[in-house]
């Protein structure tokens, strides 16, 4: 499978649109380690390659373990993850699968740990992954051999 076209090259004006919402994500009380976690568990539903090998890399620096990371796609049948790791891993998941929509009793649960604030950014940052997403695997993005 080749890398397709570059968006970035071919549409710099949509592809900042998005690195601006990406920036705005960087301004919010939203915790590293959950925009990681965030990040990668989207791209894991969605099969983005490149976002998984850069969001994990960046994951293991804000602090998760190598155990979370390996369970993270099973997260529900461990105790790996903490009361709001569960409710945002719910919530990234929902919005990510889109056609299921966001659940009353997921967003119940996220409410109940998270105040509106805090749970508007963590909206936010699941729309962001997962349009970083789209662009990844739409144009067969390859994470770098290192």
């Amino acid at each position: 499978m080749s890398q397709r076209i570059n968006i970035k090259k071919l549409a710099p004006a949509g592809y900042t649109a998005i690195g601006s919402l990406e920036n705005y994500l960087t301004t919010t009380r939203l915790s590293p380690l959950h925009h990681e976690l965030v990040r990668i568990r989207a791209s894991q539903i969605n099969g983005c390659t490149y976002c998984i090998d850069i969001h994990t890399q960046d994951a293991i620096k804000q602090g998760a373990s190598i155990r979370q990371l390996f369970a993270l796609t099973n997260w529900r049948e461990t105790d790996f993850f903490s009361e709001e790791e569960q409710a945002l891993l719910a919530v990234t998941e929902e919005v990510t699968l889109i056609p299921q929509g966001l659940s009353d009793e997921t967003y119940a649960r996220a409410a109940r740990v998270f105040d509106e604030e805090y749970l508007a950014q963590l909206i936010m940052a699941v729309i962001v992954i997962n349009a970083w997403n789209r662009i990844g695997v739409s144009t067969h993005l390859k994470p770098a051999l290192h």
